[in-house]
């Protein structure tokens, strides 16, 4: 799934202020039987053991790590292999972020916390950087959880400067205007297979024979290298989104290494929809949570001017793409950048009041606001070229996808007759996989028994589209002894420390006294946002928009 701006609530906050366990998964050629991964394990306990001696020297974070990192985050690296069937061959370099456990209570400064550990985040993606989340000890939600814990946050294989991907000129990947039809020509068609060809192409010819090597596999092998750089026996693991995945994936193959686990926004673990058929199932979840965002809008129409019906502000909306099309706002924005825009307010709710004003004003004949929201960011060009990259990679790699362009024609032409909102441009962003020049794998079917491991935290949002609620489900259900929690009617992708205090009781009740319900509960919805801004001025941008380009997908 792409998006311009893909964090967990965690991240949203922050920018606002040698034992092997018993069970692996390796790769297979396509439609082959899972094998068992010897040689991938016994790989991955030699790098383990080799990161444990080595341990990670921690320093001063560069500017390419954590700019203007405040005093007390530290950074390094740990090494672990390219390919873990061959642990001696080429070794690859993560970067690793660390601020120590502050052992303060926040609200009583001469009580001692005891340090439990650290606490190793993911944001998802594939191809976002966990590198900032040291900051969140920060902010005020997080504070407790500061005081017990060594925040960690890295950067996975392929991102930033480990060991970074690429599959295009970063200057070709922010061009605008550019078009979104949600019913597509044949010759639209065409145009977009030819592009998805010489992407696919492109990534084999930029990564050369590394491609192949960036899997959830082996992001959940990295993770298990890391645990033993650090020195820890048993981990604190905390993933959102596509973090849930490959934290599943480590679950179930290294148990005995887990302390404790947060899946924040859950992915459907399911080895049949890794992962064309969760494409096509976020593409219809999105319609849904776009019908919630025009319906709000609908009821603030005397702030926004944009009907007052669910209707009327899709004809609204429906307007400025046809104007764009006609002429695009400040040079760059076409109908695709305005639908990258509005795509975000399917992930977060607090995005709702930017951009109904945003398109209330340029209706009204102010383009400013839209053009601060929705114009491609050349300064993160490259960051977002490295994004995209890995997640066309790892999730090219992870599974089998459909070669024959009929299939995908077929259903994605069917599901737009419901979901018109984001089913094509989610194909697009997708097709490179079905003319991949890397081998594919079968996924790991994930599963647990009773007492396997320890008890898994899973939290989810009911109408979240990037990870629709039957994920979490079904994650629930294959982690055995795992608690779901969830908020009911809401649908922000990421809901741990975020606006819900139901929901962060839960989170903070688990992760500082490891305690947990039975088996299921649930939270109140979050209160919606608030239309703070009038018809035809926005307000300025939300903290989430400061990283446009950062974070994708998932």
């Amino acid at each position: 799934m792409r998006a311009a701006a893909l964090y967990s609530a965690a991240g949203s906050l922050l920018l606002s202020t040698l034992a092997i366990g018993p069970a692996g998964g390796a790769p297979a050629g396509a439609g082959a039987p899972a094998a068992p991964g010897t040689a991938e394990l016994r790989g991955t306990a030699v790098a383990a053991a080799r990161a444990r001696a080595a341990g990670i020297d921690f320093g001063t974070c560069s500017t390419a790590d954590v700019p203007q990192a405040p005093a007390g985050v530290q950074c390094g690296t740990v090494r672990v292999p390219l390919d873990y069937a061959r642990p001696g061959g080429r070794q690859i370099r993560l970067t690793v972020s660390r601020i120590r456990a502050t052992g303060k209570d926040p609200h009583n400064s001469k009580r001692k916390v005891p340090r439990q550990g650290v606490l190793v985040y993911n944001p998802g993606g594939p191809g976002a950087s966990g590198m900032y989340f040291p900051l969140i000890g920060m902010v005020p939600q997080w504070k407790r959880i500061a005081a017990a814990y060594d925040l960690v946050g890295y950067a996975p294989r392929g991102v930033g400067r480990s060991a970074p991907l690429s599959c295009e000129d970063p200057k070709r990947f922010f061009e605008g205007p550019s078009l979104s039809p949600t019913h597509p020509t044949e010759r639209y068609k065409r145009q977009r297979i030819t592009r998805a060809k010489a992407y696919a192409k492109g990534c084999a010819q930029r990564s050369g024979t590394k491609l192949r090597f960036y899997t959830s596999l082996n992001n959940a092998r990295d993770l298990d290298v890391l645990r033993a750089a650090l020195r820890e026996d048993r981990l604190t693991y905390m993933g959102a989104s596509y973090g849930t995945y490959f934290g599943a994936l480590y679950a179930s193959m290294f148990p005995s290494h887990l302390r404790r686990m947060v899946l924040d926004s859950a992915v459907n673990p399911d080895p049949a929809k890794i992962w064309y058929r969760s494409n096509l199932d976020q593409s219809a979840a999105f319609e849904e949570r776009w019908a919630d965002f025009r319906d709000w809008v609908a009821r603030h129409d005397d702030v926004y001017g944009l009907g007052g019906t669910p209707e009327k502000v899709q004809r609204s909306y429906d307007t400025a793409r046809e104007w764009l099309a006609g002429k695009a706002a400040g040079g760059t924005v076409g109908p695709g950048q305005l639908q990258n825009a509005f795509l975000t307010a399917g992930y977060y709710d607090d995005f709702w009041p930017s951009r109904a004003a945003a398109l209330s004003a340029y209706l009204k004949g102010d383009p400013k606001p839209l053009v601060r929201l929705a114009a491609p960011s050349r300064d993160t060009a490259a960051e977002a070229e490295n994004a995209g990259a890995v997640y066309t990679a790892v999730e090219c790699n992870d599974a089998p996808w459909p070669t024959d362009w009929a299939r995908w024609d077929r259903d994605n032409t069917r599901l737009a007759r419901l979901a018109p909102f984001e089913t094509w441009d989610n194909a697009w962003t997708n097709l490179p996989c079905a003319y991949w020049p890397a081998p594919r794998q079968r996924p790991l079917d994930v599963r647990t028994g009773p007492g396997e491991l320890p008890p898994v935290l899973i939290l989810a949002a009911e109408r979240d589209a990037a990870a629709p609620y039957t994920g979490a489900l079904e994650m629930n259900r294959r982690l055995a002894g795992s608690v779901l929690v969830t908020e009911r009617d809401a649908g922000t992708h990421g809901v741990a420390g975020g606006a819900n205090a139901c929901v962060n009781t839960y989170f903070e009740a688990y992760l500082l006294q490891g305690s947990l319900p039975v088996r299921r509960a649930s939270c109140a919805p979050h209160p919606e946002p608030k239309p703070d801004a009038p018809a035809g001025r926005a307000t300025g941008p939300s903290p989430r928009d400061s990283l446009k380009g950062k974070a994708v997908r998932r």
